[in-house]
């Protein structure tokens, strides 16, 4: 599923240690960074996906997004209301939305997500197409897991993956 190819409006979002670009469209947010990336990360997406489009840095128009994630990230929210502009293939696309139903503060295994797609065996397709997930937090695929529990890939690093689900876990002991 293909956007328009208009503009890409931009801005950077900074909260204490995180440092990280956001990206809408007028359709919503298509694209949350990697931690203390560079705008290169959000280019070279953008240049792959809306080869048409260009790119505009516009503090406003991200504003709902960027306060949406900043909430987030200080511990006062657990949902997101923004909408979002998914760029992937029907396939992609079953596979962020079924991120999106994991319950903060809980993860899934990629086969608990296979099975919600009902592509049980397409266990390594999922791990794909989370890789490819460009709407981090938002699309919450840091909830995934290993089976046995273990922290595995992340598009933003191991290390993010681990700061987010230790966010989350200190949310539900305040009861955010």
């Amino acid at each position: 599923m293909k956007t328009d190819q208009g503009a890409i409006y931009w801005t950077l979002l900074k909260e204490k240690d995180w440092n990280m670009y956001i990206a809408a469209t007028t359709n919503g947010l298509c694209f949350v960074g990697s931690q203390n990336k560079s705008l290169e990360e959000l280019t070279d997406w953008a240049q792959k996906h809306f080869p048409e489009g260009s790119i505009v840095e516009d503090v406003e128009k991200l504003k709902p997004y960027a306060n949406e994630i900043l909430e987030y990230l200080q511990g006062n929210s657990k949902t997101f209301t923004c909408p979002v502009d998914f760029n992937g293939t029907d396939f992609q696309l079953a596979v962020w939305h079924a991120l999106r139903e994991i319950p903060y503060g809980q993860t899934k295994s990629y086969s608990d997500i296979a099975k919600a797609i009902d592509k049980p065996t397409a266990v390594r397709a999922v791990g794909a197409a989370i890789g490819a997930n460009p709407i981090l937090i938002t699309v919450p695929c840091h909830r995934v897991v290993a089976k046995d529990g273990s922290l595995t890939g992340y598009r933003g690093g191991i290390e993010m993956k681990k700061q987010l689900l230790e966010l989350e876990t200190r949310g539900l002991g305040r009861g955010v």
